[in-house]
């Protein structure tokens, strides 16, 4: 096998793996996590109303969650 070909193929390898994990993050980042307006406020946040985005809880540790 040439040099030229082990290069390739090892290229193409390191290609697919890094699309693969890129699309196992963006998985996890669509699915963010929901809290109720009771849960946000029993841990000590805040429910804030965003403009044409309904509410959000403000957490003490600066993280904000979508209220469900």
């Amino acid at each position: 096998m040439s040099m030229r070909r082990m290069l390739g193929l090892a290229l193409a390898a390191a290609t697919l793996a890094g699309i693969s994990a890129v699309g196992a993050v963006s998985a996890g980042a669509a699915s963010s996590p929901t809290i109720s307006r009771d849960d946000c406020t029993a841990v000590g946040g805040q429910v804030v109303a965003r403009p044409y985005a309904g509410y959000v809880c403000a957490l003490p540790d600066g993280t904000t969650e979508t209220i469900t």
